[in-house]
């Protein structure tokens, strides 16, 4: 190595190092407090705060500018390729992250310790609905969205709507409100008009109005379909329809329940391992931990977090990563079995991701700026979708005796699905369109009545009724990470079906193609955050970010999707799988219920999924969905 770079490689190998410490120290923190595990909220502040101070450090900024430089300035011959790229890296961690004066400095550690104690004092809300057996139980978010859509009876599925109610008025009660002024006097302190277009430029490189530009076209676009489906609810079933607590029953009708016993909750975990083992996806070595039940005091809401993030290191040597992925599973409530495919398929694509970045340091491989939330989700989006094609159901969706889902039952399914799907992705976007407008407010107007209007106002224009889950029950809005940016999902989403048309237009099928996870890792996963969003879709799919497919694939008919899936059961029937595929997924798994491991990959994936089959058969009797 040449003396001139020797300083050079010592410092970035040092942040390397340094970061990994840092990092793994916050997100173990993180999964215990998060999991219910731990109490030690003040650690993980600290260690949250000691995270923050490492990736918005100026002096870290200026000596990062200052040996890149030096580099630069060599000859061409006596550059050195890999270290450029590697200190590029953390140049663009820097600069998406920090925060360059005392007063913002100051600020942020007011907003970690603020959302630390709202975190700890949330862990005691408990909000209640009346289930199935019509007992009142305290419910999480994922319970509450079970219950309201599969209930049969409308006072217990509106007791899970005012159960979030409860929730948005606890929040309003609790602190969000104070967060609100704090982050937004934060962002002004770093130059940004307010928070929201603080996380927009730094999270997706847009500008307000280029977002409000790309969420009126797709609007616009699904308007006819979005008003055809609240008509036809409408008509089929009355105006009751159309209150929030009834939309979801009446628009999946009894579809959930029948699925309930072809998707049991039991199996969902050997159907992802093989359904991804079939599509060539692997991690690389990775250490995964899944934990998947409800629980008291735990975080409701599925996640995925990488405490050692994979990377190559100075010695060219492979640093597999370490992965914690969690669902909020009821195995006893029906409908719980489909939930936890989508959570494990979702978090399970998020984690392949994050297992095969291969560039030469963690900063490619970590799940924050200057990783685009929107290329974070279009991968785990893209894994879950594939769940409501009819040939994977045909494969996958079978009952205890062995039975497939039956045609009839898909079809049903689509009937039921198809006309949400404009009413779907809207509810995505009034989330940034609501989020827009609140960080827009001035301090003395932000009052619990002013916002509570304000979400209601946003729901009302943007999908012609009251959401049925109420905007500030949402946890995305409450932590720093995912506040400001819940327009990933629409994003991803559009990346998604751009992704599924290239795959459908080169193989003509996706379920079980193994070509599929090898060319992810090639053009999506490798690369990192090395290269934006639209770079990752032009590698792949040779076209630039657009919206059109999602917009297209909302406003089909029934009929036009049914034809689609036709077409799709006749070719897979004839269909002779590719039989070379991965033996495993390469990782280490284990699946915990807090600190109980109630199985593992050791003695195989096989044997992994049959312990866990066996223990949910022994401690949850199986939901009753007639």
């Amino acid at each position: 190595m040449p003396a001139i770079t020797q300083p050079a490689r010592a410092f970035f190998d040092q942040l390397n190092d340094a970061y990994n410490a840092v990092h793994k120290r916050k997100e173990d923190l993180f999964w215990s407090t998060y999991m219910a595990t731990s109490d030690d909220h003040a650690g993980f502040a600290a260690a949250e705060g000691e995270y923050k101070a490492f990736i918005s450090d100026p002096l870290k900024l200026s000596e990062t500018r200052q040996h890149l430089q030096r580099l630069q300035d060599l000859p061409a011959a006596e550059q050195d390729a890999g270290l450029l790229h590697g200190l590029t890296g953390w140049l663009a961690l820097f600069e998406a992250n920090i925060i360059d004066n005392d007063e913002g400095r100051a600020l942020m550690q007011q907003i970690i310790e603020a959302e630390a104690a709202l975190f700890a004092k949330k862990r005691d809300l408990q909000p209640t609905h009346i289930n199935e057996q019509g007992e009142t139980e305290v419910a999480t978010l994922s319970m509450l969205a079970t219950n309201q859509a599969t209930n049969p009876l409308e006072e217990r599925r509106r007791s899970s709507f005012e159960g979030f109610q409860s929730i948005e008025h606890w929040v309003l009660a609790n602190g969000f409100l104070d967060l609100v002024k704090l982050r937004n006097r934060f962002a002004r302190a770093l130059g940004f008009e307010n928070y929201f277009e603080l996380k927009l430029r730094k999270n997706e490189r847009m500008t307000p109005a280029q977002l409000k530009g790309i969420l009126d076209d797709f609007v616009a676009r699904t308007d006819e379909a979005h008003a055809r489906t609240l008509a036809g609810l409408k008509a089929q079933h009355g105006d009751a329809a159309l209150l929030p607590w009834n939309l979801r029953f009446f628009s999946s009708g009894d579809v959930v329940r029948r699925m309930d016993e072809y998707m049991p909750f039991g199996p969902a975990l050997r159907r992802w391992v093989e359904s991804f083992r079939r599509l060539g996806i692997q991690y690389r070595g990775a250490t995964m931990q899944l934990d998947l039940l409800e629980r008291k005091g735990k975080y409701q809401n599925g996640f995925c977090h990488g405490p050692i993030p994979s990377y190559v290191n100075e010695k060219g040597e492979w640093v597999a990563g370490q992965i914690n992925f969690t669902a909020e599973a009821k195995p006893d409530q029906v409908g719980s079995g489909l939930r936890a495919i989508n959570t494990l398929f979702h978090e399970g694509g998020h984690a392949a991701h994050f297992a095969n970045v291969a560039q030469n340091s963690p900063c490619f491989s970590q799940e924050f700026a200057p990783t685009s939330m929107a290329y974070a989700e279009t991968q785990s989006m893209f894994c879950d979708s594939l769940l409501a094609d009819a040939d994977w159901l045909k494969r996958y969706a079978k009952n205890a005796a062995g039975e497939a889902i039956p045609d009839q039952l898909i079809h049903d399914r689509i009937a039921s699905s198809q006309p949400m799907r404009a009413f779907d992705e809207r509810s995505i976007a009034v989330v940034p369109y609501f989020e827009a407008a609140l960080y827009e407010m001035r301090d003395e107007d932000l009052t619990a009545e002013s916002v509570l209007a304000l979400a209601r106002a946003t729901e009302q224009r943007v999908l012609g009724m009251a959401s049925p889950r109420p905007m500030l029950a949402i946890p995305h809005l409450l932590n720093q990470e995912s506040a400001a940016s819940y327009q990933g999902y629409l994003l991803a989403h559009m990346a998604v079906y751009q992704t599924r048309a290239y795959f459908l237009r080169e193989y003509g099928y996706l379920t079980d193609n193994v070509a599929i996870g090898p060319q992810l890792a090639q053009h999506y996963w490798v690369p990192g955050n090395s290269i934006d969003h639209d770079a990752t879709l032009r590698s792949l799919t040779g076209e630039g970010f657009s919206a059109r497919y999602l917009a297209e694939a909302c406003n089909q008919s029934v009929d036009d999707c049914w034809r689609d899936a036709q077409a799709k059961l006749a070719t897979a029937a004839t269909r002779v799988y590719p039989s070379e595929v991965p033996a495993a997924l390469d990782a280490q798994i284990r699946v915990v219920h807090g600190d109980e491991v109630l199985a593992d990959s050791s003695d195989g994936e096989a044997a992994m999924c049959s312990r866990f089959e066996a223990w949910v058969k022994a401690n949850f009797p199986q939901p009753v969905a007639a």
